[in-house]
């Protein structure tokens, strides 16, 4: 059994899903990939049939119903994934806002480097964004920040969802109790891994907004987000974990 695996989430990816399929199976380091569809009107699950032809034991496919939000496609991804002897379960974008050529960089900071997570980070070095307007990277930096000094991890890019999580990671974290469903997920699932003692190392990468497709961030995304740390700060004061 290979001992990585990508999940890319998908709806309404069609324009970029083969594309990232073939540039994630032409890195030198072989990945599996699950792509979780959330039932594309766009028939993105369909290419993904297709594509399965041409990759049959290295490209999978978990169909979900309906749209419920990033994090819960993730934890089907998950639970999916542990199911299975994969080492290794990465977090990745449909877009190409991730780099797969720094797939490789976050697998060796766990691998090699012993990490317990590594985090594909836009801000550890300066800040490495290209193509977002001005106002959506202020709110990204500062919101990382805000969640910094509440959580008090020691993350630069706390919103980000590019990672790399060791399987005994995803084992002792609850799954199931975890509440955010959008963009705050990334936050909680880092903050979950560092209540629990885990290491966490970030890998400074470029992160590229999408050139096809439409992005899904949103108004509430945000304030899930920005509001939804407050409380999850609190709860593990009381509660850990």
């Amino acid at each position: 059994m290979q001992d990585a695996i990508v999940i890319i989430p998908t709806y309404n990816e069609i324009e970029n899903i083969e594309a990232i399929v073939r540039a994630v199976f032409s890195q030198e380091k072989q990945f599996h990939i699950l792509v979780v569809d959330d039932n594309s009107p766009d028939l993105t699950a369909l290419k993904v049939k297709e594509l399965q032809k041409d990759f049959p034991q290295r490209l999978h496919l978990l169909q979900r119903e309906e749209k419920t939000g990033l994090g819960t496609a993730y934890i089907a991804g998950f639970k999916w994934c542990l199911e299975r002897k994969y080492d290794y379960v990465f977090e990745m974008d449909a877009d190409f806002s991730h780099n797969p050529n720094d797939l490789i960089k976050l697998y060796n900071a766990c691998h090699i480097e012993n990490a317990d997570m590594s985090v594909g980070s836009r801000y550890v070095k300066g800040i490495n964004v290209v193509n977002w307007p001005m106002s959506r990277i202020l709110l990204s930096y500062f919101a990382s920040k805000y969640v910094r000094l509440i959580t008090q991890m020691k993350i630069h890019d706390t919103t980000a969802g590019f990672v790399c999580y060791k399987r005994k990671v995803l084992e002792t974290i609850d799954l199931d109790a975890i509440k955010f469903v959008g963009y705050a997920f990334q936050i909680e699932m880092k903050f979950k891994t560092y209540l629990e003692d885990f290491k966490i190392v970030e890998v400074p990468v470029i992160f590229t907004d999408r050139v096809r497709g439409k992005s899904k961030m949103s108004g509430s995304i945000i304030s899930e987000a920005i509001f939804g740390v407050i409380s999850m700060k609190l709860n593990s004061l009381f509660n850990k974990g």
